[in-house]
């Protein structure tokens, strides 16, 4: 089996590489960050692609929006996700794209190294290996409804700026992204949060509230 492993730790990484060697697998690339994995996958054609969720440069979501990239591109490849946390929105759309050759587990759940193996195994012969934990913040999720939960972890980390009352300058200066970036994010947080333009209401303020009731 052809692999490609996406994880900017480097000792994780060669953990996995000599694991997976010892398997009899051979892993036909590494990636520090998206951009080497959506390069390598093209170059290589693996089988499987087994990609870390938060990688360089903000550490949020690079690695899962790769990922579904990836499915979009060639649907055929395998794709195992490994998180420290569970992106519920990510993890949602990437299961519901289509659960056929898509794994997504919890690095502190991956304890027993045949087990992991065998959810490359499954992965690649086109089943789905979801962590327990993973399903059970799924199925919470959807009882919720609330919609916050569709706003991607970008977002959420914009809107956690703006409830401090910094403005969108002051908040690409905090993410080192450019301010036109911020204003798409804003604008994207009102249309998931139901925020039409009004002339009396400032949607900006009404967004904040929201997300303060939410973390009450």
């Amino acid at each position: 089996m052809r692999i490609v492993i996406a994880e900017d730790s480097v000792l994780l990484r060669d953990g996995l590489t000599r694991l997976l060697a010892e398997r009899g697998h051979e892993v036909v690339a590494t990636a520090g960050d998206a951009v080497e994995l959506l390069a390598a996958v093209a170059r290589e054609d693996p089988d499987v692609a087994i990609v870390d969720v938060r990688m360089p440069p903000t550490f949020t979501d690079e690695g899962v929006r790769a990922a579904l990239e990836l499915r979009e591109r060639t649907p055929a490849l395998a794709v195992l996700v490994l998180s420290q946390y569970v992106e519920e929105r990510y993890a949602g759309e990437l299961l519901a794209r289509d659960a056929r050759g898509v794994g997504y587990l919890l690095k502190d759940s991956v304890t027993e190294t045949r087990d992991f193996l065998e959810s490359v195994d499954r992965v690649a012969a086109g089943g789905t290996a979801i962590d327990p934990e993973v399903v059970s913040q799924l199925l919470a999720r959807a009882r919720r409804g609330d919609p916050l939960d569709d706003l991607s972890p970008r977002e959420r980390q914009v809107l956690s700026l703006m409830a401090e009352g910094r403005s969108n300058g002051a908040i690409a200066a905090r993410l080192v992204v450019t301010e036109r970036a911020v204003e798409k994010h804003v604008s994207s947080i009102f249309a998931k949060l139901r925020l039409p333009p009004t002339e009396g209401d400032h949607r900006r303020v009404l967004a904040v509230l929201r997300y303060l009731e939410a973390a009450r």
